[in-house]
Order: structure tokens, then sequence, then C-alpha cells
């Protein structure tokens, strides 16, 4: 193949195939001269530092993403950190931390079954409980609305996909055991230890980056027939995560709230490297056993609700698994079985393949109307990721 294009590096050639990086960022650029991607970045890291990386469209290496649901992975660094010191525990009630949980709604009967595990699994009961503006942006406002919650199944009998609101839990449980606000919390035990620079949570408007790629609708949705072919009906639910709702994310008062199941801002290379850490347990941040648990042990295997596949979900995190569907949990074709990620709305991608020792994130600015070619996309851009560095 020929050289590199010049927006493409390969800082250690030994570490990945550099004929597969080109194939990679190839597919990338078509998205991007098709209109489809004003702005990308990738990353592709090995022992510990990144040995590939590009950008694309309006993006520089100083350019920052809304990485929506990779925070979650962040924000459940913490947790397992916690557990870790024996201050939390996956069977840890959310009522023994915080006591007025749907105290105030018709399921105050049933708040005392719902643990942090069920919380980190989605399988509490409450995947669209509402929680934003004004509301969100003060601790006193978040108690009182999640006192009124309600449930939408029993907690522990059903998988369907929390988007927001199980982290807000989380987060609240993190600031009782803690003391102090689980941003600064979030900043303090990972991402100032871990050195990554390239992430921020949370930070109020006048300290956000200066250059954050911003958020733009492209594509039309897919059509009722194009739905029915894969999910077998014209109009599934697709879940409180709309392309229009995303695009809120594009204002800095939104972002200052630093919402903990999404309000993530990252480059590409902090994605890469957090998952390294994971892979590494850089500078020993988590008990040893704990990490090998939220990386690698699968405690949900309900099926997801439209996809019918297993949720293969971790304390935290989702597991490629042997079954042969890693390409609809994220982490495309390709990866071994233990590879492990969490990817967040919009086609942003991160992940870890121990049997490679390879981490891949990915980040763009475009918010893809057709839901169906963005998965297709990220499907193509994992596989093609995982191809740079072959499982053996």
């Amino acid at each position: 193949m020929s050289s590199l294009p010049a927006n493409v590096r390969v800082l250690d050639p030994e570490a990945v195939d550099t004929e597969a990086v080109a194939v990679l960022a190839l597919r990338i650029q078509e998205e991007v001269d098709a209109g489809r991607m004003p702005a990308a970045q990738f990353a592709l890291a090995v022992d510990g530092a990144v040995v590939a990386d590009a950008t694309f469209g309006s993006a520089t290496a100083a350019t920052r993403f809304n990485v929506f649901s990779c925070t979650k992975a962040v924000v459940g660094g913490v947790a397992w950190q916690l557990i870790g010191e024996g201050r939390l525990a996956p069977e840890t009630r959310v009522v023994d931390l915080v006591p007025g949980f749907l105290s105030a709604g018709p399921d105050a009967g049933v708040a005392d079954q719902i643990t942090l595990e069920q919380l980190l699994t989605h399988t509490s009961g409450f995947p669209y409980a509402p929680l934003g503006p004004p509301r969100w942006a003060t601790r006193e406002g978040r108690l009182e609305v999640m006192s009124r919650w309600k449930l939408n199944f029993a907690p522990g009998t059903h998988y369907e996909y929390h988007a927001s609101s199980a982290h807000w839990v989380v987060a609240e449980m993190v600031e009782v055991v803690e003391g102090k606000d689980y941003r600064q919390v979030v900043r303090e035990r990972v991402l100032e230890p871990l050195g990554l620079d390239g992430f921020s949570l949370g930070l109020p408007v006048d300290e956000q980056p200066a250059d954050i790629a911003e958020l733009t609708m492209v594509g039309e949705p897919p059509t009722p027939q194009e739905l029915e072919a894969v999910f077998g009906m014209p109009d599934p639910p697709m879940g409180e995560v709309t392309p229009e709702i995303l695009l809120n994310f594009n204002h800095p008062e939104v972002r200052a709230v630093g919402m903990p199941g999404g309000g993530g801002l990252a480059d590409a290379t902090s994605l890469a490297l957090y998952y390294q850490a994971l892979l590494h347990n850089t500078g020993g941040l988590w008990d040893p056993e704990v990490l090998a648990d939220a990386t690698g042990r699968i405690r949900c295997t309900l099926p997801e609700p439209l996809l019918g596949i297993p949720s293969n979900r971790t304390l935290g995190l989702r597991v490629a698994g042997d079954d042969g569907q890693s390409h609809l949990r994220g982490m495309g074709r390709g990866v071994s079985p233990a590879a492990f990620g969490h990817n967040g709305a919009a086609g942003q991608i991160a992940w870890a393949d121990p049997a490679t020792g390879l981490s891949f994130g990915f980040v763009t600015s475009a918010v893809e109307r057709n839901v169906l070619r963005e998965a297709s996309r990220t499907s193509s851009l994992a596989t093609k990721a995982a191809a740079c560095r072959p499982v053996p």
C-alpha cells in the first residue's frame, strides 16, 4: 500500500500493521468525503502508549469531542476503586446510602432491592427515569427528582439500557462515600493519576476546552422498511437517546453539568489510554481482583430487548463474548472473546482486547440520523481497528 496520508501517524510500526492502519483511516476518510463526518479522531494504543493516531475533517489533535456513554466506563472506574477499598460492594443497596431514593414514588416498597450491581448492569428497573434541567444542576434537585422516580420493571428481572438514569444514582453513591462532588472524585481518582489531560467531566463553562467539535446532524432517518428488515417492526422503540437530544450537548451549560452517564469530553487518545490502564492496572489504581472482575466477569446475560442477544454486561462494561456477536456489542469482528469496552452515542468507540494488548478510541462530531448506518459504520471501524493487531 502507498505511504500513509499526512493526517495519519504510525508511531510504532512494530506494534501494529501499518497497512491495516491505512485501511482504517481510508474508511473514516470516506465518511468525511461523503459529508457524513465533519470531524473525527482515532487512536490505537499498545503497552501503555499510543502507537497510531489520526485526525479527520476539521479536527486537530487538540480537538475534544462529546463521548457520551464512553463516560460510563470512567465513572465505573471510580466505583471499582471504592469496591476494592471495601467502601462499596456490588451488593450495596442504594437506600443504604441514599435513603430518599424512590421514597416519594409508587415503588418505595421495592427501593431496598436495588443494588450497585444492578445499576452498573442496567437491570435496576428505571431505564427512562427523567432527570434534566434545571433540577440536574444541583445535588438537592437531583435527589428530589430521584425520590419520585417510578420503575418500569422489577429490579433484576430484565435488561434494558439505562442511558442516563442509573449512573446518576452511581454518582450519588460515590458522593456519599467520598464526601465530595463526583466530578471532583473522577478527576482526582482517575483522570489526574493516569495523566488523561484530554478527558474532562463537568468543567465550568469558563474552564471548558477552547476546541470542542460541534455536534452536527447528518443523514436521513431509516425508512420503516429498513427498520422492519432489521428489527421485525417498522417503528421499534429506540430509547431516550435521539439525535435531537444529543445536539443539546453543544451547549456549554449542558456540558458543565457533567452527566455521569454521558457527559464526558475527550479526545481519542484519552479513550485509548484509559483502556490501556484497564489492561495493565496502570499505577496500581485498582485492586487486581476487582479490576479482573470488572473487565472480564459477565454478570448479566439477560437479552437485549431489540436484538435478542445476551447483553454480556460486567460491572460497568460489556464483553465481546464467544457467540460470534461481538460486532453487535460495538467491538466489531476480529477481537477475542475477552475484549471489553463501552461505546457512546453517535458512534463513539472505546475498547481493549487482552489477547492482543490493543486498545482503540474513536470519536466523531457526526450525529447520524440513520441508526442502521451508524451501527454498520461502528462495526466496520471496530473490525478494521482490530485488524491492526490481529489476535494470534
